[in-house]
């Protein structure tokens, strides 16, 4: 984290230096603080605030402050500066990216906020509309882009290779969004650059009529546990649709659980039936990501008396939740565990925390899940804490 801070440029003063504000900022996600307002629950945390590098968190106006003095250059080299560590830890895949957009309720200046279309109210709302892209493989975020004006969200998918390309220039992945996303004339410009890409179709009446008098039809499998309907009928052909330059492959699929047939269509000619449908069907992990970080990481709490900067606020959340995922990976039997569930086992709850002499010793307390705690190998992480004058940490469980 200080190289990531540090390369990043972000500013900080005399008093709180950069990486304790972003620690501090990390902290409150950490915990599933509600809004940054009630950050004042924690002004006499002094663990918390060892955390961060000071004796207590700063104060909520602090915060505030510091957030707004962030421009939209430094909060991009944050993201790819992390986003790059990463890849270089090989915690993604990389092979199939999920998109989706997401509305953040926030009740700012009216004469800069739009209203956008808000899925979880099923209206439309002041707020920033924000992109999410979510490896899908590892279920943790890749790229976040927020306060996107109606305009500019069709060629948001542009913006994301230019800036995906930036980070991994040899890998080209599969993009999956919803029909929604962008326009036929962006798909033909990523086809053009040689990416591919599965979306669904708008389907009008009269496709939807037409699909009766087509055949042959195929009975296929998609693999998933959880599925109820996972052996649908799937009809094939190539088509072509106005705004996008070549043939498309279209699978009509029926008895997938919806009313209407579903119009998958993709530029991938030469990947199975199976796994062009199935890697579709997983777009809802993004929609999982989503929620979990509106349910735990309060990505939509943000109108309260304390204002913070939209975007630098999903940034944090994306952090975080990569950083639950790396302690889940660690903890046997919860590898695939969300971060409500490790936080109730292993985060929350009360310790005993002593500094002395360059060596901070936490001691747990007796719970049902130390024995899990203990099988982790410590021995091969870090112990020191550079950020802290590279004190010892040890861990001891009663």
């Amino acid at each position: 984290m200080p190289q990531i801070v540090q390369k990043a440029g972000l500013p900080g003063n005399k008093t709180i230096p950069a990486l304790s504000y972003f620690l501090s900022f990390l902290a409150v996600k950490l915990v599933g603080t509600e809004r940054y307002a009630h950050m004042g629950e924690h002004a006499f945390d002094s663990g918390l605030g060892l955390f961060a590098g000071l004796n207590v968190l700063p104060k909520c106006t602090a915060m505030s402050t510091y957030s707004y003095g962030l421009d939209s250059s430094e909060l991009l080299n944050l993201q790819r500066t992390f986003v790059k560590q990463v890849n270089k830890l090989s915690l993604i895949d990389k092979s199939v990216i999920n998109l989706d957009f997401h509305t953040i309720p926030h009740f700012g200046d009216e004469s800069v906020l739009q209203k956008h279309w808000a899925g979880a109210r099923n209206k439309r709302m002041k707020g920033a509309l924000t992109l999410i892209a979510q490896d899908a493989a590892s279920k943790l975020i890749l790229y976040t882009a927020a306060d996107i004006h109606r305009n500019e969200a069709d060629d948001q998918v542009l913006s994301f290779l230019k800036y995906w390309q930036s980070i991994q220039r040899r890998i080209e992945p599969t993009f999956v969004f919803d029909f929604r996303f962008t326009t036929y004339a962006n798909l033909s410009a990523l086809n053009q650059r040689g990416i591919k890409f599965i979306t669904l179709r708008r389907r009008g009446k009269r496709l939807v009529q037409s699909v009766d008098k087509l055949g042959p039809w195929k009975r296929i499998n998609i693999p998933h546990a959880k599925r109820k309907f996972s052996n649908p009928l799937v009809h094939e052909s190539h088509i072509e649709i106005k705004d996008y330059e070549g043939f498309l492959r279209q699978l009509i699929m029926r008895g997938n659980g919806h009313e209407k047939p579903v119009f998958l269509i993709s530029n991938d000619f030469d990947s199975p039936i199976e796994l062009v449908a199935g890697n579709y069907s997983r777009r809802w992990r993004v929609e999982n990501a989503i929620s979990e970080a509106v349910k735990f990481f309060n990505l939509n709490a943000l109108s309260s008396p304390i204002l913070v900067k939209v975007h630098f606020d999903v940034i944090m959340t994306m952090i975080a939740d990569t950083l639950y995922s790396m302690l889940a990976k660690k903890l046997r039997g919860f590898e695939d565990c969300d971060a409500p569930k490790i936080y109730r086992h292993f985060i929350k709850g009360r310790g005993k925390i002593i500094s002395k002499n360059g060596k901070l010793n936490v001691i747990f307390p007796k719970r049902a899940h130390n024995p899990i705690l203990r099988a982790v190998p410590w021995h091969r992480l870090p112990s020191a804490i550079s950020w802290l004058k590279d004190v010892n940490l040890n861990l001891t469980f009663s």
